[in-house]
């Protein structure tokens, strides 16, 4: 199996990751914030190292703002419907997820919110400048990816981060496509609310993820889901203190000590090293991709300002049986369509047929992109 679909979800994932689960299952499955008892005092402290490394990873010096949710998904809603009330407007760009233009849309029904879509290019850029024009004096929030999982355009995120602190505005940041590729400094980038995913670039298993808020925006913000936490267990009142403001229910323990084990290997490894590997061979596929007739690469055509996916379109053949051939004649994964990014594809110019992506990973080979290389320009032939 050659697997390009990274973007996804990493595989494999670190290592690791898999043993610290099974040990967790299999010799440590207490509860936290229940017990009064050895073992789940210990599960607690690693789960408050957890925090503790995602607050450093993310430039943040609070572990007690990290909260952990199922997914990026669930944090951006979290956000979303915590946060905004009637009459509000937020500024989205026009590369984002579904995770993103549903619940506004939602919200601009339910709660009369308004929003405005900056224009992206059909690179996937965004400017600043463009970002500045569509703030109003009613604009209470810019909510926005970091990298497009279409493209892998890297949106400016800290100029976007400026302008809104400059004028005290929140600024919302997906990080579902640039965690643990590339680095984030939230107080050096100005980001109050950061979204982020275990099982991407962390190197994590699926279902756990979460947010980072700052101390002032946490305040603002209402829980969405409430319930048990362990805490002040006489009141019917929910918890004000973090992170049990946000945390109700039993939380995916097993998920979160497979995400300590990842990003302790990512602190070992350093994510510099990893990006380079997977930006060289993202470097080598563009490349050969200039020798396929018919395959058009969409997006960025250089490797500066990207992360490691590169989505094609093929306008004379159907782009799904492409990918089906890749799997059937090389055994190669990718993801076809519209990648629940539909507006980022109107950006684009490839709605509504979409891209077949290919997402690449530090353990992917040379040889594995040759090989997807020959087999895409072998189905091209026929």
């Amino acid at each position: 199996m050659i697997y390009l679909d990274h973007s996804s979800t990493s595989f494999p994932k670190a290592p690791g990751v898999g043993d610290a689960i099974k040990t967790t299952l299999d010799e440590h499955g207490v509860n936290i914030g229940r017990g009064n008892y050895e073992e789940a005092f210990a599960v607690e402290a690693e789960i408050a190292e957890t925090r503790q490394l995602l607050a450093t990873f993310f430039g943040y010096d609070d572990p007690r703002q990290v909260v952990f949710t199922p997914s990026v998904t669930y944090s951006i809603n979290m956000f979303l419907y915590g946060f905004l009330r009637s009459g509000d407007h937020i500024v989205v760009s026009g590369m984002e997820h579904n995770a993103v233009m549903r619940p506004v849309t939602q919200l601009s029904r339910l709660r009369d919110i308004r929003f405005s879509i900056v224009p992206a290019n059909t690179r996937g850029e965004v400017s600043p400048d463009d970002v500045k024009k569509a703030i109003l004096p009613e604009t209470r929030a810019v909510v926005m990816l970091h990298a497009s999982n279409v493209t892998g355009t890297l949106l400016p995120a800290a100029e976007i981060g400026q302008l809104c602190h400059d004028r005290g505005i929140c600024y919302a940041l997906d990080t579902a496509q640039s965690a643990g590729s590339v680095p984030i400094d939230m107080t050096a980038m100005h980001i109050d609310f950061l979204a982020f995913t275990g099982h991407k670039g962390l190197l994590g298993p699926q279902g756990v993820g979460g947010f980072i808020a700052t101390r002032a925006l946490s305040s603002e913000m209402e829980p969405l889901i409430l319930g048990g936490t362990g805490s002040q267990s006489n009141q019917y009142e929910q918890p004000e203190f973090m992170p049990d403001k946000f945390e109700s229910g039993t939380p995916n323990i097993p998920g979160i000590i497979g995400l300590r084990a990842a990003l302790l290997y990512l602190k070992k490894t350093g994510i510099e090293d990893l990006h380079r590997r997977e930006m060289a061979l993202t470097s080598l596929f563009l490349d050969g991709l200039k020798e396929i007739s018919g395959v058009v690469p969409v997006g960025l055509t250089g490797i500066e300002g990207r992360t490691a996916v590169v989505s094609v379109n093929i306008p004379e053949k159907d782009n799904s049986l492409i990918a089906y051939e890749l799997e059937r004649q090389g055994a190669i994964k990718t993801r076809v369509g519209l990648h629940c990014a539909p507006l980022a594809h109107k950006s684009l110019g490839t709605f509504p047929e979409g891209t077949i992506r290919f997402s690449f990973g530090a353990t992917n080979t040379e040889e594995e992109i040759r090989t997807a290389l020959e087999t895409l320009s072998k189905i091209m032939s026929e």
